[in-house]
């Protein structure tokens, strides 16, 4: 967007465009210069960009997404990248390239265009190793001619657009600013210093303020002729943008109705407009009635072209100001994306080479026949190869190939501490290599890695409204005519009192031309001091910074200033067990029995337990088959496998030939469900390992033999249980300090899980959670019912303006991919989760880092937010309160050194500029290391805390 440049604007346009019945919803982001429409009907996306232009905007179409219900993998594996070609010599080179480029067998779709003045051709294809990679499709184009240069397209990201924009718009503002800086010198001078504060028998104040032949002074020539150019040109852009504003409200096609557009209608183009208008026309006014009656005598003071040009030159200033301003809020998300390196070092056998835009060349050892080439990264493919060196950070995400070193994390988690990784680990775009060079394979490229995630959630959540945001749109919303209808009651007040010869003399005797001037004078102060600006960004400028912050420590905010918002109010917390209050992520067998007999060994359970459990992705599976990777056992084929939702595994193994096993292995209730015998002495280890604090998993096996002449074609024997493990999953170390941290704020915390209640109860215990905030035994699909009802029994125990609700705001913590429906159901969802779960949680926020603390981070971040948003919007609507009487003449029967206290036009426009730029430097204070001021962490943040 371009001339979007306050929150009035903003609401403009939101407006307009949801006048259309086609468009779904308006998103609009005023940090980021940024419209984000959900409408129907592809085809109408340029009458999207026309509805803008008409109203006074510039509107570049940024990217258009179609929302599919799910993409298929297939889908997720093309690419679609775009090809600049530079050097064709010939009217058939262009055919001809296509020709080449479809040689490849992977290419689905070719299609030539333009951009930049340059051929272009959009390839989409499945990259395939190793001849089907964009290298070598860019290898194909510019071998068909040495005269031929070919690279990718890389658009300019969305903060990109968004800074050449804002860069744009402060460029006009300066230039009016400079030249009405150099016309308001000399303003200053005949306007100030000869009519005010020099000596009246000065020769030259003399020869200025002497009356012409039309009966005004040469002083109010000149400043008509300096106000002029500043009017109409400095002030251009507020006139133009109120006059299509007003006029795109009144189109016959608008279909707001009549009534509507009396009271919701302008913006601050409009206020400023008005108010630099009637200062220039009722001057001019006075000027033509002056001329024309000469006989009339016409107080200088009842001139206001001075007033027009420092009105003009205040009024750009404050906007210039304001801008820069809010070029600093939303630079959290560029920030982000520079963390990803622009090259890479990648890595192929020496039989093949790199093609396109080679950089350069590190040499290897000799005794390694692979060559490494330095290139742009998006030259790069899943599943290429490339080398991170020391103090580098990879190009996209992926795991090491090869060596073995420890990576700084900070950027992405906001944890200070150094991760060490082997082969096999993942590592990710924006982390720093600490120590040795390591060789990595690439898992997510462009818009599918780490960092990528984390900008679109950060992205996605400054386009999300708060609450108390809503509050000031609807103020906002009708504060243009509310503040006209006052400037219009303020000027037939003053004009009664003029009439009334309550007023100095020299006014009383200037005719009611000179009187209606007089009292004009407090309309425009009115219009002038009026800010909306400071509502509307109260709270956007605050949530934009805080999201920036909330990144840097590790925190995603997927739903914006409403997520921010709820979890400042926060009552009650519920914890998911295995993997957020426990560590999860590598839990072991610490105990076992196998029950074998002549006809089942120890090894071939293992093995039928290894061949089952490896097509499970639950965290108990993995320890098992951890534990059985150090085992010897034998290799078993499955026949049939079966998944039971929050239970287990279900199977059938081949033995020998007319015989096979079928095998469950779960919790206790799978062994339940199928009425396996468990002996005395067996439930009593078990119980003694729950009460350890282990979650356990059952075996069981039954035989079927298949006979032929049997019409139901197998007899099958009773379950025998066959093995039992005990895993142990330790609790997160800092657990217990932020159970204790939420309890001393006095929210309810509370554990929900699908183990068993002795494991669920230990745990509970060891960390602080009594035993009857402990939910246990509870399937996947059950917990969205518990959640259910513990909002519908849980009793608020405070009210907010925002939210009026009498139960308690429910958050739940958990993984995002297994707890995705209990996520979703709670008031606030906030997931642990990694790499994938970013882009596929249900959560509002995401805690990037594993560490628990990150949770303390984010509820006293969210109270620092909202505080920081009631602090904003309690000065602006304060200073509203305040400035509109003053500048109504409040103060005007009040006589100080023989003058009365009145607030001029000029001053009115000054403080206006100064109540938006505050809450903008308020919002900017919020990164800063000043007490009270600044958002500040201890590094024992739980203790600080309680």
């Amino acid at each position: 967007m371009g001339g979007m440049t306050c929150a009035m604007c903003a609401m403009a346009i939101k407006e307009k465009l949801k006048e259309e019945t086609w468009i779904k919803t308006v998103l609009v982001n005023l940090i980021m210069n940024s419209v984000t429409v959900y409408y129907f009907d592809q085809s109408r996306k340029q009458e999207i960009i026309d509805i803008i232009t008409r109203i006074g905007y510039k509107a570049v179409l940024d990217t258009v997404v179609r929302l599919a219900p799910l993409d298929d993998e297939r889908n997720l594996k093309q690419r679609t990248i775009e090809i600049i070609v530079e050097g064709i010599i010939c009217d058939s080179c262009p055919r001809q390239l296509i020709r080449s480029i479809k040689k490849f067998e992977n290419i689905l779709e070719v299609e030539q265009g333009t951009r930049e003045n340059k051929t272009s051709f959009t390839v989409k294809y499945t990259p395939r190793h190793p001849n089907g990679t964009i290298r070598d499709i860019i290898a194909a184009i510019t071998t068909f001619n040495p005269s031929i240069r070919a690279y990718i397209y890389q658009p300019p990201t969305l903060e990109e657009r968004s800074q050449k924009i804002q860069a744009h718009e402060r460029l006009r503002i300066l230039i009016r600013v400079l030249l009405t800086l150099v016309i308001a010198i000399p303003t200053s001078i005949f306007g100030i210093v000869y009519m005010s504060l020099v000596s009246r028998s000065n020769q030259f104040r003399i020869y200025i303020m002497k009356s012409g032949r039309a009966g005004v002074s040469r002083a109010q020539w000149i400043l008509f002729g300096m106000a002029t150019p500043v009017y109409f040109f400095c002030a251009y852009f507020f006139h133009k943008r109120a006059f299509q504003e007003i006029k795109a409200m009144w189109l016959p096609t608008s279909v707001v109705p009549i009534f509507e557009r009396l009271y919701r209608f302008g913006s601050m183009n409009m206020l400023m407009s008005l108010g630099t208008s009637i200062a220039y026309f009722s001057s001019l006014a006075q000027l033509i009635s002056t001329t024309v009656y000469t006989e009339m005598t016409t107080d200088n003071n009842l001139f206001y072209f001075d007033s027009v040009v420092f009105l003009t030159l205040f009024l750009l200033i404050g906007r210039l100001i304001e801008m820069q301003s809010k070029v600093r809020t939303g630079n959290a998300v560029a920030m982000l994306r520079k963390l990803r390196p622009t090259e890479a070092h990648l890595l192929e056998p020496s039989s093949g080479k790199v093609c396109g835009e080679i950089l350069g060349q590190i040499p290897r050892g000799k005794e390694l026949a692979d060559k490494i080439k330095k290139i742009n990264i998006n030259l790069l493919e899943n599943d290429d190869l490339v080398k991170v060196l020391h103090g580098e950070s990879p190009p996209y995400d992926g795991y090491v190939t090869e060596g073995e070193t420890n990576f700084d994390e900070s950027s992405l988690t906001g944890e200070s501490r150094i991760v060490k990784k082997c082969i096999g680990d993942e590592v990710y775009s924006g982390t720093i290599n600490k120590a040795s060079p390591i060789t990595m394979r690439i898992t997510g490229i462009a818009g599918a890695s780490m960092l990528d995630q984390i900008v679109k959630a950060v992205l996605e959540g400054q386009n999300r409204k708060a609450p108390i945001e809503r509050i000031a749109d609807r103020l906002t919303g009708f504060f243009v005519p509310l503040i006209i209808f006052i400037a219009l009651l303020t000027w037939i007040f003053w004009l009664g009192v003029a009439n009334s010869n309550m007023i100095p003399i020299n006014i009383a005797e200037s005719g009611l031309g000179g009187r209606v001037v007089w009292s004009l004078q407090f309309a425009v102060a009115v219009v002038v001091v009026a800010c909306p600006c400071g509502l509307a960004l109260a709270a956007p400028t605050a949530l934009c910074v805080g999201s920036g912050i909330a990144a840097m420590h590790g925190i995603l905010a997927k739903a914006g200033g409403e997520a921010f918002e709820k979890a400042s109010k926060i009552e009650h917390i519920i914890f998911d067990k295995t993997g957020t209050l426990t560590a999860g992520g590598e839990p072991k067998v610490t105990q076992y029995r196998i029950f074998h007999d002549v006809q089942s060994n120890e090894s071939w359970i293992l093995g039928v337990i290894k061949a089952v459990e490896k097509n499970s992705s639950h965290t108990v599976a993995k320890a098992i088959l951890d534990f059985c990777a150090d085992q010897e056992l034998e290799e078993v084929n499955t026949i049939y496998l079966e998944e039971i939702t929050g239970k287990g595994m279900k199977g059938t193994v081949r033995v020998r030939e007319m015989k096979s096993q079928e095998i469950i292995i779960g919790n206790e209730k799978l062994i339940l469900d199928h009425k396996v015998e468990v002996n005395v002495t067996t439930r009593s280890l078990i119980e003694q390992w729950k009460s350890d604090g282990n979650s356990t998993a059952l075996m069981a096996t039954k035989s079927i033999i298949e006979i032929k002449s049997n019409l139901e074609g197998s007899q099958r024997h009773p379950w025998k249980l066959s093995a039992i493990f005990g895993i142990s999953d330790p609790v997160r170390p800092e657990s217990i300090d932020v159970i204790k941290t939420l309890k001393n704020w006095g929210i309810g915390v509370w554990m929900l899980s699908g183990d068993n209640e002795t494991t669920a109860n230990t745990v509970g215990r060891q960390v602080g959670i009594p035993r009857d905030h402990i939910i246990a035994d509870v399937l996947p699909e059950q917990k969205a019912e518990r959640i259910n009802y513990l909002q519908r029994s849980l009793k608020a125990r405070r009210g907010t303006l925002e939210y009026n609700e009498k139960r308690a705001l429910v958050a739940m913590v958990g993984d995002g991919i297994n707890d995705s429906v209990a996520l979703a159901t709670a008031d606030i969802g906030i997931a642990i989760g990694s790499g994938s779960d970013i882009a596929i949680s249900s959560a509002e926020f995401i805690l990037v880092t594993s560490n628990l603390e990150s949770l303390i981070t984010l509820l006293r971040l969210s109270r620092f937010i909202l505080k920081r948003i009631k602090l904003n919007f309690a000065w602006a609507l304060i200073y509203n309160l305040l400035a509109l009487p003053v500048a109504a003449g409040v103060l005007y029967p009040t006589i100080r050194n023989g003058t009365h206290v009145r607030l001029d036009p000029v001053w009115a426009s000054l403080a206006m500029a100064a109540s938006s730029i505050s809450v903008v430097c308020s919002s900017l204070l919020m990164r800063s290391r000043i007490p009270k001021l600044g958002f500040q962490l201890s590094n024992k943040r739980h203790e600080l805390l309680s």
